[in-house]
């Protein structure tokens, strides 16, 4: 494909192992943007350069440039922080960022407004924590996921840490985050060798999810490789393997389009570790370098065809997929509140709306997070579903950290939040995004008290159908797979898909286009109106609009 390869494939083949020209970017201090180039490699390391869109507009009367910044993305295999990290966290959000952790759908964080001359501070507290953003963002493997509740089984704890294995294994080589943000010496004049990316890495971000049945809080089909945790008489013997899920698509262009992952077979736990790497390889090898936009692993299989992938993989990794084993999944949402695991330790789920912790006059997160973590009472987790999980607490600290969560209000918080706001996720999208079209975390909870108001009228409050909003359709948020998806087409304007199941195995469908707040407000009467009188006992809302033939 060389002759026709995108302007990214280019960069990557000239970076010298992603470092490109950081180093000089960084010291030009007559812009706050770093180079051309340099704004797709240091995607690589964690990061995106973006620009305050609500004053765009001020500033360009004033000719002054785009007030350009920074957001860095954690890498956390498993979404785990302990107390002294949640302390570094914390500092950090408080003296580089905007102020706001904003918790990911990829169970980690990322701190958005840092600006050029604040980012090699910002590395380096995190570095000392044994934190880093390395392969956050780019065209290699992204935050290996898993599902995130310890008190799902007993095995979370292997699941949790063969989620590192997998994301230490995949990790480039290249010592470029180290040479330009923390300034270690170069020890010789040659990138480095590395098997897996070469010099080209992948032809686009490659996303790896572990779930453990019967929960799938992970969205795992939605993975560019997903593994379902096999447990039989208590052990973990392996895994099904699922590859070519992906949610991104353009408007407009119908060869784009939201895909969930298939079945490839069931290998050992053994196996597993290499099965993952060959895929990686298989799209190294065949993905499309031209078009950007047609570039995930779901479009290889596409191309190549499922028998011809699968035969592919097995070839390279030299094993034959056994055929899949027996699992269920029952639901994919958080367990709110508190928990006791097997061990006997204890978790409480907060709910956090889109994942935005901070301190407001209702809620006072921040605050309460810092003072548990300086306590040294507790670690932390984060789901995929935007939320955080006060964790691996002692019977004799229970008391003292429901204390503090009652004092700043975070239990009355998680307590009072409808079924429907609980299950809610929303994207950045403005101001800092650069694809948002429309809002989303910033708009999404007045259109849910709206929303609830309806659900009111009906007498469907307790229904916690889960709404994803995104302001585009890249589907950061997951929309595609959720029971009322709102993909962004214009500002305040949005199209309405319906129909995903509430396990996360069936993608909704659109139902209608570019609605603005009152046409989506009508069409939710109408349908919860139905839905009140004709459903079954216990059916689902997503149930129900396939089984009446709305979607």
């Amino acid at each position: 494909m060389s002759q026709n390869e995108s302007p990214v494939e280019r960069i990557k083949k000239a970076s010298h192992g992603l470092r490109g020209t950081l180093k000089e970017s960084l010291k030009d201090e007559h812009t706050g943007a770093i180079r051309e180039d340099d704004q797709s490699l240091i995607k690589f390391h964690g990061m995106y350069m973006q620009d305050d869109r609500d004053r765009r507009e001020e500033r360009a009367a004033k000719k002054l440039e785009r007030l350009f910044s920074f957001m860095i993305r954690l890498r956390l295999p498993g979404g785990f922080l302990t107390a002294e990290q949640w302390e570094t966290l914390h500092q950090v959000t408080d003296e580089h960022t905007t102020g706001v952790i904003k918790i990911t759908t990829r169970q980690t964080v990322q701190l958005h407004g840092i600006l050029k001359s604040h980012i090699k501070p910002t590395i380096a507290a995190f570095n000392k924590q044994k934190l880093d953003s390395i392969a956050a963002c780019g065209d290699v493997n992204r935050n290996v996921v898993a599902g995130a509740h310890p008190k799902y089984s007993p095995l979370h704890e292997e699941v949790f840490h063969f989620a590192e294995t997998i994301s230490a294994y995949m990790l480039p080589k290249t010592r470029a985050y180290y040479e330009v943000w923390l300034d270690e010496e170069k020890l010789v004049e040659v990138t480095e060798e590395d098997p897996l990316y070469e010099n080209r890495y992948l032809p686009r971000k490659f996303k790896i999810a572990i779930a453990i049945p019967p929960y799938n809080d992970v969205d795992v089909f939605t993975n560019d490789v997903g593994l379902i945790a096999i447990i039989e008489k208590d052990k973990l013997v392996g895994f099904n393997i699922a590859a070519g899920g992906g949610l991104g698509a353009t408007h407009g262009n119908p060869d784009t389009y939201p895909r969930l992952g298939n079945i490839l077979g069931y290998v050992s736990k053994e196996d597993a570790l290499k099965t993952i790497y060959e895929i990686a390889t298989v799209q190294r090898d065949n993905g499309n370098r031209s078009d950007r936009k047609l570039s995930r692993l779901k479009y290889t299989i596409e191309r190549m065809g499922l028998d011809v992938f699968k035969a592919e993989v097995e070839k390279r990794a030299g094993l034959n997929f056994a055929p899949a084993r027996k699992y269920e999944f029952t639901h994919r949402h958080d367990e709110y509140g508190w928990h006791q695991n097997h061990e006997g330790l204890w978790y409480y789920t907060a709910f956090i709306e889109n994942g935005r912790v901070r301190d407001d006059e209702d809620v006072q997160y921040k605050t309460a997070f810092l003072e548990i973590a300086k306590a040294r009472k507790a670690n932390f987790r984060f789901t995929c579903n935007q939320n955080l999980i006060i964790s691996d607490i002692n019977e004799e600290d229970k008391a003292y950290v429901e204390n503090v969560l009652q004092q700043y209000r975070v239990i009355e918080t998680t307590d009072k939040a409808s079924p429907v706001r609980r299950n809610a996720v929303a994207c950045v999208a403005f101001n800092t995004c650069p694809l948002a079209l429309a809002e989303a975390q910033r708009y999404l909870p007045s259109l849910i008290t709206k929303i609830e108001d309806v659900l009111g009228k009906h007498k469907l409050e307790q229904e916690g159908i889960s709404i994803r909003m995104t302001g585009c359709p890249n589907g950061c948020a997951r929309p595609y797979i959720a029971e009322i998806g709102f993909v962004g087409t214009n500002y305040g304007r949005y199209n309405m898909h319906l129909g995903a199941d509430v396990i996360g195995t069936r993608l909704n469908k659109l139902y209608k286009e570019n609605l603005d707040e009152a046409q989506i407000l009508a069409e939710l009467d109408t349908l919860f109106s139905d839905f009140s009188a004709k459903r079954k006992k216990k059916e689902s809302f997503g149930d129900f609009v396939v089984r009446q033939g709305i979607v």
